[in-house]
């Protein structure tokens, strides 16, 4: 693979181009990586302030009462996005989605409960525990390899 940068004082914004002869998985695989990393924003808003949260500070993403909050160690901050949007933006290796209403960081996690008859419980780093819903079950499992 070459990689090649151009320099244009009149280029407004950051382009990346690929030029192929076919769609392979290394292809695919970076596109993937640049269009995470450039997707990364998340506003939250705390109070009268809004504020970009780092995905790798937010410990979970969870809808309650109409609203989308995330919880980080400054706090919980409301999010204008629908869950589902965060889902697809956040990176699939280290957010999943535990419940309809819940995704959590799953490097921010201390150690599952597999102790509860037909659900896990989650124990965040945090100490907050939440619940995998039996709808995930399966998918939190093939997740984990277990």
């Amino acid at each position: 693979m070459k990689i090649e940068i151009q320099l244009d004082p009149n280029q407004q914004e950051t382009k990346v181009i690929i030029v192929t002869d076919e769609i392979t998985e290394n292809v695919k695989e970076l596109m993937n990586r640049l269009s995470q990393e450039y997707s990364q924003v998340i506003a939250g808003f705390m109070q009268e302030r809004l504020e970009i949260l780092e995905p790798q500070s937010i410990y979970r993403i969870y809808a309650a009462n109409q609203k989308v909050f995330a919880v980080t160690d400054k706090g919980e901050y409301v999010l204008r996005s629908r869950l589902y949007e965060l889902e697809e933006q956040l990176v699939r290796e280290k957010f999943i989605r535990i419940s309809n209403s819940e995704i959590v960081n799953l490097t921010r996690i201390k150690n599952f409960d597999l102790s509860y008859a037909g659900t896990i419980g989650v124990t965040l780093t945090n100490g907050e525990t939440t619940f995998v819903s039996r709808r995930y079950v399966p998918k939190i499992k093939q997740a984990l390899g277990i």
